[in-house]
């Protein structure tokens, strides 16, 4: 029997143990916002001792994360050495986060009761990004049960910031100088290797005008009316963003999308502020600064024709796109080689339309790849949907590609 055919016989007859495992990550909530995630770190903390795994504990401090809007954040790192410094090993680091959108409504089975059927497990985070605790966990384990390398080492990288951009996750690890891989792998799923992704930038704009009563609506400044012109100004950029296309497989054009709006007191009041947040995403090729230019431009124009109106721009978010680093071929090759093995099909190398707090090692010149436990695509699984879910046997197979790509990483 091959190494990878041992590999794969370990994970086999382990799989029942590693759904148990996800079962119990997804049973406790990680909703981001209001995101109180420590106790999802410590329950994780706890699960991976029973593997004889020690994880660090990392929490930022408590007013750093209060102040950036969430309410607890202890980040894990598990780390794994396999030889003595100086042997040329490389470190390689794997990271999923843990936080996750709350459920939202339209939900048959519990959001966090982990219920599989027919052969998929239903439950936020499932697919996105809990699976890869998972994957990523017992990975290691099997390569240390049937590999056993002597050099270089793993870490598991357990954060808790990615969806409000990962700057208090990975991005505070690195800062803090707590690590430094060699490559990285980041959560994702099974059908392709993921070399790059969209940037984002998230505003928010607060539209002033005058409340007055609706009886004498003359006396007041509508600031409602005001926000829609500045929507339809900004909502218009989608058509000439078309345009822009990308070189990179995946990822079409950029564009732009409001989330989120309130505004007003009552019904009989003419509303004096109006507050929406808008996500714009950035292709690779286009330079942040120059797009958050061109939005406050569009804004600002649209509110100068509105007598009375003032308003208010604050940036909530800029991430930056993940662009390829040469250093990540061998990890590009291993999966590709290992997924198309075991998936029976090519892993595809190429960008996608999301963008993730991956893009930390990359701007820390770490190669990474996105790679993990899931479907072909977001909508398939439900991400961030209702009724997230998923396949298990994507969890079994995914788990050794990446035990086998480790074993070659760590020859």
């Amino acid at each position: 029997m091959s190494n990878y055919q041992q590999l794969d016989a370990w994970i086999d007859q382990h799989f029942d143990e590693e759904v148990r495992f996800l079962q119990a990550l997804v049973q406790v909530p990680t909703d981001t916002p209001p995101g109180n995630n420590a106790p999802h770190a410590e329950r994780t903390a706890e699960l991976l001792q029973g593997f004889g795994f020690e994880a660090e504990k990392h929490a930022v401090p408590e007013a750093e994360v209060r102040d950036y809007g969430m309410q607890s954040i202890t980040n894990l790192i598990v780390r794994r050495p396999y030889g003595q410094a100086g042997d040329g090993g490389r470190t390689i680091a794997l990271n999923a986060h843990g936080d996750v959108v709350p459920p939202g409504e339209g939900w048959t089975h519990d959001p966090y009761g982990a219920e599989i059927v027919d052969g998929k497990m239903y439950g936020r985070a499932t697919a996105v990004s809990k699976s890869d605790f998972a994957s990523f966990t017992f990975a290691v384990r099997a390569l240390e049960a049937v590999a056993k390398p002597a050099k270089g080492a793993v870490e598991l990288h357990f954060t808790y910031d990615e969806e409000f951009g990962g700057e208090l996750g990975p991005g505070w690890l690195l800062k803090q100088g707590l690590t430094k891989p060699d490559l990285m792998i980041a959560a994702g799923f099974s059908y392709e290797v993921v070399t790059a992704h969209n940037g984002c930038l998230q505003m928010e704009v607060t539209v002033h005008g005058k409340m007055a009563h609706a009886a004498v609506p003359d006396t007041g400044v509508d600031a409602l009316q005001g926000a829609v012109q500045i929507l339809k100004a900004l909502y218009a950029q989608n058509t000439a963003y078309k345009q822009i296309t990308s070189k990179v497989a995946g990822i079409k054009h950029p564009y732009l999308n409001v989330g989120r709006i309130e505004g007003g007191t009552n019904t009989n009041v003419v509303p004096g502020k109006v507050v929406f947040k808008l996500d714009r995403r950035m292709i690779p090729e286009e330079n942040p600064s120059t797009v958050e230019a061109d939005i406050r431009r569009v804004i600002a124009e649209a509110a100068a024709g509105q007598s009375g109106i003032t308003v208010e721009i604050k940036r909530l978010l800029l991430a930056n796109s993940m662009k390829p680093l040469a250093g990540n071929a061998p990890l590009v090759s291993a999966i590709q080689r290992h997924g198309e093995a075991l998936f029976g099909q090519p892993i595809p190398a190429m960008g996608t339309p999301l963008y993730t707090d991956v893009r930390l090692y990359g701007e820390a010149g770490i190669p990474g790849v996105i790679y993990g436990a899931g479907p072909r695509s977001v909508l398939e699984s439900h991400a961030k949907r209702a009724d997230e879910r998923l396949d298990l046997e994507d969890l079994r197979r995914a788990t050794k590609v990446i035990a086998r790509a480790l074993s070659d990483l760590l020859g």
